[in-house]
């Protein structure tokens, strides 16, 4: 199988199946000399778990991670990290009703008409379990990036048709409330709704919001390797993610040049914009302005309603899915969302090194 690994100079592979005996990542190209230990990236994983909260799956997992290589006496060495994280509560018995059927909504009917195998518990590679080694390696390009000042606040916008009021905004009651939502008044509202769902026996889809701050000008080449394009490989990657949105996203086809523009002016003696309707990426390069991101989440697809479906012997049949999956997607992705984004811009300036020979002299240059 192709396509488990991200990346350019900070790459990262990530292994492992949702019910084999644990996944992992290794980060490759990882400068050396940034302090980490298992405890900072815990708490990122710790975001990601299941069993948070009556919106998330009761799957009890600890997800402790276990760093095996790449760091020595506290910090990165400059060789290759390898962490792993062991399943521990995986229940398989819970899938064997479907080992034949493609589930409505999954990657089921692509993935064996692919591969003509696949692990039918719980998804195996294709399983959402997948991206909390992606949450480990994030972690880690996190803590580079800070380096620099540049930070990240990541929540839940909206779920289903309910969104936050801007004018609530309240950056610390993003970790006070089990949504991740800024505005408590709108993640109450969103609970009921999703309380109401789980009695129904259904799903709810959300949007995912990324603001980073401390954006270095110039990350992102003009063609192939924009940084809004990889930034769109990135979180599309996200098994659940259908919508992609930068700056006013979508918006901006209604709006005219004259609304959409954003003036520069000089502040302080350096070039800043008025507004920032391009979300701080114009050209596919970082523009100085906060970058600004939106992932769209599909309700989650294993719901417990009876399904309509076919199996692997062409026959049409009914199911009624059976083990512990999440009423919705989003709360539990935000960090995920967060991890992505940071591995891209973290790549992208290992890569900027070497855009100008100014650059390689402030390595090189003895004097």
């Amino acid at each position: 199988m192709a396509g488990s690994t991200f990346g350019t100079l900070f790459k990262i592979s990530t292994w492992g199946e949702s019910h084999g005996e644990g996944i992992g990542v290794v980060v490759d190209g990882c400068p050396a000399g940034i302090p980490i230990d298992e405890d900072y990236i815990q708490s990122f994983l710790d975001r990601r778990k299941p069993g948070q909260s009556e919106f998330t799956t009761m799957r009890n997992e600890a997800d402790k991670v276990k760093i095996m290589s790449g760091v020595f006496e506290g910090k990165t060495t400059g060789t290759p990290i390898s962490l792993q994280i062991l399943n521990t509560s995986q229940i398989s018995k819970d899938y064997s009703n479907i080992m034949d059927v493609y589930r409505p909504g999954h990657a089921d009917f692509g993935f064996d008409s692919k591969f003509g195998i696949r692990d039918y518990r719980g998804g195996g590679r294709s399983s959402g379990r997948e991206t909390a080694a992606r949450v480990a390696a994030g972690a880690i390009a996190i803590k580079m990036l800070s380096y620099l000042g540049v930070e990240f606040t990541t929540y839940v916008k909206s779920v289903g048709e309910i969104e936050i009021d801007y004018s609530k905004f309240d950056k610390d009651e993003i970790m006070r409330n089990k949504l991740y939502m800024p505005d408590k008044e709108a993640a109450e509202k969103a609970g009921r709704y999703l309380e109401s769902l789980i009695e129904s026996k259904d799903s709810s889809g959300a949007v995912v919001e990324l603001k980073c701050t401390g954006l270095p000008v110039g990350l992102g080449e003009p063609v192939f390797e924009k940084l809004d394009a990889r930034l769109a490989e990135a979180i599309f990657s996200i098994g659940a993610v259908k919508g992609f949105e930068i700056g006013d996203g979508f918006k901006a086809a209604a709006s005219k040049g004259s609304e959409n523009n954003d003036p520069f002016r000089i502040k302080d003696g350096k070039v800043v914009k008025e507004t920032n309707h391009s979300g701080g990426i114009l050209g596919g390069i970082s523009d100085g302005g906060d970058l600004v991101l939106r992932a769209a989440f599909k309700p989650t697809p294993s719901i417990y309603q009876k399904q309509h479906t076919v199996n692997n012997k062409g026959e049409e049949v009914d199911i009624e899915i059976k083990g512990r999956h999440d009423p919705i997607v989003a709360p539990r992705a935000v960090v995920v969302v967060e991890a992505m984004t940071a591995l891209v811009i973290a790549d992208l300036l290992l890569q900027n090194c070497t855009s100008k020979m100014d650059n390689v002299l402030k390595i090189y240059s003895c004097n």
